[in-house]
């Protein structure tokens, strides 16, 4: 009777746990499944290959329905390979249309690639066709690339023989480039002369202005531009530094820079 009634009890137990049971695995698998779910919207959001549309829901479908629209506006807008125009809208038609004219007049004015002349109208190819002209005249006074003075009006080319003349005589001035000599006249070669010393006083302040900044370790110091005696200087002055740091147990203490005698001097340290 008593095994009887335990029996009974717990298959009564058995009966009310079950739901619970059902409840809980159902909710395991639910939560099991949710990255993935969100893996494979975000998937199909992106138009990315891994994105299978049969699990998607209707609120899905919706919303990956808008972002492949959008994408595909972009794309046409951006003259991609993967553009869809059929399934643009009026608007969007023609808004994808004046992005595109606009972007080929810019490219077209900036020497930009593409750039289709047979797009433009008379006023825009002029236009063009001045701002070359304009890039070129001001490449040849820079010194960029090789430079075609046939192109260039007589005016222009006077302009940049000007330019360039006084960029050579700058660069041998200030030594900042190679110096032709032989092409200054007597009076440029006599400026130059005279700017040596400047030059020279230059590259002196700038020399102890470094040295000054790596003495202090500032950031701005470049241990290249350091002659040997002054190399020499500021590792005598660290190593200065490091003992007394060790010495007195303040600032940064590197021991294994300490000379024999520098180490043997220190007292361990009372604690």
């Amino acid at each position: 009777m008593i095994g009887s009634a335990s029996s009974r009890g717990s298959s009564v137990f058995s009966l009310v746990a079950l739901p619970s049971v059902i409840w809980l695995a159902c909710s395991v698998v639910v939560l099991a499944g949710a990255p993935d779910t969100r893996a494979n919207l975000s998937a199909c959001r992106n138009g990315w290959s891994s994105c299978e549309r049969s699990r998607l829901n209707l609120v899905e479908m919706t919303e990956v329905a808008r972002a492949d629209h959008a994408r595909n506006v972009a794309d046409c807008r951006n003259a991609r390979s993967s553009c869809d125009r059929s399934k643009l809208s009026e608007a969007e038609t023609i808004a994808v249309t004046v992005a595109l004219y606009d972007r080929n007049v810019l490219n077209c004015k900036s020497g930009l690639h593409p750039c289709d002349l047979s797009r433009l109208t008379r006023a825009e190819s002029r236009e063009a066709a001045a701002a070359k002209h304009q890039r070129r005249f001001s490449d040849c006074r820079l010194g960029i690339g090789p430079c075609d003075s046939s192109k260039l009006t007589e005016l222009e080319v006077e302009d940049v023989a000007r330019v360039q003349r006084q960029r050579a005589v700058s660069n041998c001035k200030g030594g900042l480039a190679r110096c032709d000599y032989p092409e200054l006249t007597p009076t440029e070669a006599l400026a130059v002369a005279l700017a040596e010393p400047e030059a020279a006083e230059v590259e002196a302040a700038i020399g102890t202005r470094n040295m000054a900044d790596c003495r202090e370790g500032r950031e701005r110091c470049d241990y290249s531009l350091l002659s040997r005696s002054e190399a020499h200087a500021l590792t005598s002055a660290e190593s200065v530094r490091n003992y007394a740091a060790c010495k007195d147990r303040r600032g940064y203490c590197d021991r294994s820079r300490l000379t024999p005698s520098q180490a043997a001097a220190i007292l361990p340290e009372v604690r």
